[in-house]
């Protein structure tokens, strides 16, 4: 029925109406929506978690009432009781649809979770990282010098290390005393010295610490967040891991969050709410499997387009979905790592670079940092393929960046068979110049299409749609055939040479895997 409430899921952007009453858990399987559950919608498991969004959505074109989901049922009262259940959430086989709703599924509650490949590539490179570590033996306290302890350890730094102006943060001064004598006043002080601001005391360990300090880098993107822990003293990566950035549900694309913080009261506040607890999360992923603790951590480096960057720092990113799209601030940062909920080491600060222009942020200036165009006498081209692409094109004598928003077109919206990167998607194509046959590649399974033992790998993941990556292999392979012409047409049949041209009023299609 056309009065039928809608219901958007988020990240998937699976839509459709069902009728007033349907369980969250039950729409999700109508649409086809990754949505676990293992008791028979009982209220027990709690593997079917999902977070409803409020307020207006301008792309999805609806504005979510605070009581679009039916009212908590005893079901979910006795599980929040006695297991919990996070802030915003519900449980989907319990909370039923009343009207419009744009509704989150979180990863944990993904039974297939989509696949976020962020791996991490070592070089060779000279390390002079800001934060160091220093033994000292710190000269004990008594009656005839009653210098404060931190003053003591200032003046064993400055005359082991030369290290001057030393400052600490409150978090820090409140430790030292019972660092120190617990550790016979023989201590490694972790200093952080970036040469702009006098030392800085980020964290005191008892005796010679001779593991090393890590630090943990990050590129925060508009659908993913990647990660790497990092050993400071040889640049080793330590950890890799992604996540989903939990603001897809405010919107897929940038201008949707900035439409939504314009639209809504209070709703930049809560994208950086939760664009925060995903950083806190992803660290915490990161010092879990390299088997140290988060608080180990003593440094950050953060790269984002300009929306994240603004949204990370809890700045109105408004002025940005509006000519002439000027941030805030465009230079570099350094700011208190527990202001971004990093949950590191308390007086660790994170670094995040500059901004080169409106929409061309942090992360480019990363990439070029990195690649270094600007010392190549050839001309370098960089392109970062994301759900906001940048391209970065010079050498010597001049470098240009630009920026494009393409998620849309690469996670799976308004194309018939796309979706983002889960078990059943095709992510890799070949395609034959001669006969015009292709053979993919479908994440979770390892034989190519043509390969002995496909039919059986795949059966139990199906072949689902095709991914961001398919996407532009797929394009490249029909270039590289003849099928599509350098205006961007695909050709008739009768042009390329196979019935996998199929026409379309005035337009053709390829057929790449007929799933019927």
């Amino acid at each position: 029925m056309a009065d039928d409430p809608l219901v958007i899921f988020t990240p998937s952007g699976r839509r459709g109406r069902v009728p007033v009453g349907t369980p969250v858990l039950e729409a999700a399987r109508r649409l086809g929506v990754d949505l676990d559950s293992v008791c028979g919608g009982r209220g027990i498991c709690s593997k079917c978690q999902v977070e409803p969004g409020h307020g207006a959505f301008p792309k999805h074109g609806v504005t979510v009432a605070c009581d679009a989901l039916s009212p908590f049922n005893a079901v979910e009262e006795r599980y929040d009781r006695i297991r919990g259940l996070k802030p915003g959430r519900r449980l989907g086989c319990q909370a039923r649809i009343q009207s419009d709703l744009v509704i989150d599924v979180p990863p944990e509650s993904q039974l297939h979770r989509q696949v976020i490949r962020k791996s991490a590539a070592e070089r060779v490179m000279a390390m002079d990282p800001a934060v160091r570590p220093f033994y000292v033996e710190v000269a004990e306290p008594d009656l005839d010098d009653p210098t404060g302890d931190f003053q003591r350890l200032s003046a064993a730094l400055a005359s082991a290390w030369g290290i001057e102006g030393l400052r600490a943060d409150l978090p820090v001064l409140a430790r030292i005393q019972q660092v120190l004598r617990k550790a016979g006043w023989k201590v490694t002080a972790v200093v952080r010295d970036d040469g702009q601001r006098a030392p800085l005391l980020v964290d005191l360990w008892p005796g010679l610490s001779e593991s090393p300090l890590c630090g943990v880098a990050v590129d925060l993107g508009s659908t993913t967040i990647a990660g790497h822990l990092v050993a400071l003293d040889d640049g080793r990566v330590l950890a890799s891991s992604g996540l989903m950035n939990p603001q897809i549900r405010f919107g897929e694309d940038l201008m949707s969050r900035v439409s939504y913080a314009m639209m809504n009261a209070g709703g930049a506040a809560e994208m950086t709410r939760a664009v925060r607890e995903g950083l806190g999360h992803l660290i915490g992923t990161l010092a879990a499997e390299a088997g140290i603790e988060a608080a180990r951590i003593v440094d950050a480096v953060i790269v984002c387009n300009p929306v994240m960057h603004h949204l990370m720092l809890g700045i109105d990113p408004v002025e940005l979905g509006q000519a002439p799209f000027a941030p805030a601030t465009s230079d570099a940062l350094t700011v208190a790592a527990a202001e971004l909920g990093l949950g590191i080491a308390p007086a660790a600060r994170a670094y995040v670079l500059p901004i080169i222009a409106g929409h061309v942020g942090a992360d480019a200036a990363a990439v070029v940092l990195s690649e270094q165009p600007q010392k190549s006498r050839n001309p370098v081209l960089i392109v970062d393929v994301g759900t906001n692409a940048e391209i970065v094109l010079g050498d010597c004598r001049r470098v240009l960046a630009c920026s494009s928003p393409t998620g849309p077109a690469f996670e799976g919206a308004q194309i018939s068979s796309g979706q983002r990167a889960a078990p059943g998607a095709i992510e890799r194509v070949r395609i034959d110049p001669v006969t015009k046959e292709p053979r993919f590649r479908v994440i979770g399974v390892e034989p190519w299409s043509d390969q002995p033992g496909f039919a059986e790998a795949v059966r139990g993941v199906g072949i689902t749609g095709i991914c961001g990556s398919g996407i532009i292999e797929a394009v490249a392979e029909m270039r590289m055939a003849g099928i599509v012409d350098p205006g961007g047409l695909i050709g008739s049949a009768e042009q390329v040479g196979t019935s996998r041209c199929i026409a379309q009023g005035r337009t053709h299609s390829y057929l790449l895997h007929d799933g019927s």
